[in-house]
């Protein structure tokens, strides 16, 4: 992996982690998805037309195929992990989610697009994983087994946390493959799978425009946040992955989980941060190594 490649992971990890506290911060549901599409529609528009100039116009079956298959699978991915995030700790969703997800599109990756990986990143991707699974819960799911309410919470954000994952994995590999393979723009492949999701969402929007507008009002300035900083993050990771493979790539986005951790715990107030920080720093290891491997 390039020293860029690693750059643009570390950065796109902190921007990552922010936003996700954000949105936690905002417990919004499908209509908050909604919301921080459609700002992301208008806020990167002219940036989104600058690029798209004499390029979207060329697009084929392939292309566009690829634009609609991210913007579904985005869609899945941000609404279930909003209602892990209503129903449990991010703490426990957030790395769950990270880690189960890298895992499986590293996989697709090496069995299915034919990538290698040496044995210390093979390593790396353990070290991702068990951190992830200690930040999980490690020592304090056998306290919470004694605590029917604790054992709900934190069984809810395992479920969440892991089909979140699933939907990572399947955006991943599909983005991964856009820029990677056919070449295309990451900030096109972004900004045009936007209109999808904006399409998708709407329908949760107009069920019920009186409690949207309240929510609006009450959730906007989130929305807002999550709008300006969140394509940031993932476009830097799809320039990561035009740098390196995806099977490094993936993984090593997990370094978000030393930020989240520490201000996950701090901002939120969520318990056993002792155990979630070591878990990190697992992670942090891991990260490392697929650097190096």
């Amino acid at each position: 992996m390039s020293l860029t490649a690693f750059g643009l992971i570390v950065l796109a990890g902190l921007i990552h982690a922010g936003w996700n506290i954000v949105a936690k911060k905002a417990g919004g549901d499908a209509r908050f998805a909604f919301f921080t599409a459609f700002i992301m529609m208008g806020l990167w528009a002219p940036l989104g037309w600058w690029l798209g100039r004499g390029v979207v116009a060329n697009w084929g079956t392939v292309e566009w195929s690829l634009v609609v298959a991210s913007g579904v699978l985005h869609v899945f991915y941000y609404v279930i992990l909003l209602r892990g995030y209503r129903k449990a700790d991010l703490t426990v969703v957030y790395p769950l989610a990270r880690g189960s997800g890298p895992l499986l599109s590293s996989l697709v990756a090496i069995v299915f697009l034919g990538e290698r990986i040496s044995a210390l990143g093979v390593a790396g991707i353990a070290g991702v994983v068990g951190g992830v699974f200690l930040i999980a819960g490690g020592p304090g799911l056998l306290r919470a087994a004694r605590d029917p309410a604790a054992r709900r919470r934190v069984h809810k954000g395992m479920v969440y946390g892991v089909l979140t994952g699933a939907f990572i994995a399947a955006y991943t590999v599909v983005d991964g493959y856009a820029v990677r393979w056919v070449l295309m723009s990451p900030i096109l492949l972004d900004y045009m799978g936007n209109f999808v999701r904006v399409a998708l969402l709407a329908p949760s929007v107009l069920r019920d425009r009186a409690t949207a507008w309240r929510l609006w009002q009450q959730q906007w300035r989130h929305a807002l946040m999550v709008a300006a900083f969140s394509p940031v993050a993932y476009v830097l990771v799809l320039y990561a992955m035009q740098e390196a493979p995806l099977s490094h790539v993936a993984p090593a986005r997990e370094v978000s989980m030393l930020f989240a951790a520490l201000l996950g715990g701090h901002l939120l107030g969520e318990g056993e941060r002792g155990s979630r920080v070591l878990g990190a720093l697992c992670i942090a290891g891991g990260v490392v190594a697929l650097g190096l491997g």
